[in-house]
């Protein structure tokens, strides 16, 4: 772990030092918007937050916070600058989310439809998983992926048992699921607001991604693995294991009117958001606050639904972003890169296998936080839209599915399932290569390299 630490800090180290020096060969002043010491300083201080968020070695929130504080104290931005995102409009409609997520939980609304849908699967292995990967993969485009895991686990293995079937057959599929939902809506993962809050920073010009765009690469994504696992079900499914899940219950919901309340306010919140009828943020702070008013949920509720590491991780390192940006770091990063790759496809591709394999060990919000700044000023400098490149960044940092550390979805199954770690890399290698085949095939058609 302390070489990987060392060998990561050495590459950021080379990859500053090189611009500095091909500006001295060749004679040519540095421009004066480039301050080489902000530069160092500020990719180091991104080297270090990488290897931390990969390690672990204290958590995430606070690896997040450390970030805006030392580039402050460093004077590489102003205190305004560093901070000012923990008010930004885009942590607002997550908290919002998160919230309103929450009163479909309590009030039943979320478990009482999973639960229909489920058991109308009935005791067919292939039908069950097909309709628990479409339920769950429809689902978590809405709501919190880890939140949908677990109110439909207990199901799952309830009706996995009465069908006679091992838990382990069933459990992971629907795990990789949850991860393919992300990229279907905009709300679907954090890392999409994210990228839209970093494309409004540093090409203002460019146009965000809509509510539904991503469903351009994530329904056909979605598709693909349920005919995947329909067809090829032998290969792409754990085998029969012995049930060691814990005994579960199918709890009785309650059938009261605040259930149908929650269920109509998360569906207008959903309809205002996809229509642009109410601003994205003030639709998800309203439907939270109606869902407070009418006592779906409570206060407590719905301040501990929030789920706070994903809030630091979303504003700490937009201020990375932003000293990226105004310091020429990602500038000078992408001009080095520019002398040894220039074509878009070539670019799009190693952009999408390193995001792919870091978002594996790594937070796919920071993974996104990461990659996206060095990915926009490289588009630029070449001529090319950021979106595509953007996009594949988005899609590929959802693809999480070689680790049970790579997503809480992941992480939930593993106990239940009886699964290893080696499970995790022997049927989810298969999906990282369809995904990354996805985007290639994909992202280029739907989002041009060429400005308009």
């Amino acid at each position: 772990m302390k070489f990987r630490s060392l060998a990561a800090l050495a590459v950021v180290l080379a990859m500053t030092i090189m611009p500095e020096l091909c500006l001295a060969a060749s004679g040519a002043p540095p421009p004066t918007i480039i301050n080489m010491p902000h530069i160092y300083l500020t990719l180091g201080i991104l080297a270090v937050a990488a290897v931390l968020f990969f390690t672990e070695a204290i958590p995430l929130a606070v690896t997040a916070i450390l970030v805006p504080c030392a580039l402050s104290s460093f004077g590489i931005i102003t205190v305004k600058e560093a901070w000012v995102s923990f008010g930004d409009t885009s942590i607002l409609t997550i908290v919002g989310l998160f919230m309103l997520g929450e009163a479909t939980f309590a009030t039943g609304f979320a478990q009482r439809s999973a639960a229909w849908v489920i058991s109308r699967a009935g005791a067919s292995e292939t039908r069950l998983l097909v309709v628990a990967i479409a339920m769950i993969g429809i689902m978590s485009a809405f709501l919190n992926n880890a939140g949908v895991t677990a109110i439909t686990l207990p199901m799952l293995i309830s009706i996995a048992r009465k069908a006679h079937l091992s838990p382990s057959r069933i459990l992971l599929p629907t795990a990789y699921a949850a991860s393919i939902r992300c990229t279907i809506t905009l709300v679907g993962t954090s890392p999409h607001m994210v990228a839209n809050t970093i494309i409004n920073k540093m090409a203002p010009g460019v146009p965000n991604f809509s509510f539904f765009e991503f469903a351009w690469y994530g329904l056909p994504f979605l598709v693909v693995c349920i005919v995947l696992y329909t067809v090829f079900s032998r290969w792409l499914i754990p085998g029969s294991r012995a049930d060691t899940a814990e005994e579960v219950h199918e709890e009785d919901i309650p059938h009261t009117p605040k259930m149908y309340v929650a269920g109509a306010i998360f569906f207008l919140v959903i309809v205002a958001m996809a229509t642009g009828f109410i601003p994205l943020t003030s639709a998800a702070m309203l439907g939270a606050m109606c869902c407070i008013l009418t006592r779906c949920m409570t206060m407590d509720q719905a301040f501990k639904a929030v789920d706070w590491t994903t809030i630091y991780l979303f504003a700490g390192m937009l201020s990375m972003s932003f000293a990226m940006d105004k310091t020429g770091a990602a500038k000078v990063l992408a001009d080095n890169i520019i002398v040894y790759v220039s074509d878009p496809m070539a670019i799009l591709a190693i952009t999408c296998l390193i995001t792919s394999l870091v978002t594996n060990v790594m937070s796919n919000t920071a993974t996104t936080a990461i990659m996206v700044p060095l990915v926009i000023p490289l588009a630029l400098d070449l001529g090319f839209s950021p979106l595509p490149f953007v996009m594949g960044v988005c899609a590929s940092a959802s693809a999480c599915f070689m680790t049970p550390i790579a997503t809480p979805s992941n992480t939930l199954v593993l106990k239940a399932g009886n699964y290893t770690f080696f499970d995790y890399v022997k049927y989810g290698w298969f999906l990282q290569l369809v995904a990354f085949a996805m985007v290639m095939l994909i992202v280029p058609r739907v989002w041009p390299f060429i400005l308009n």
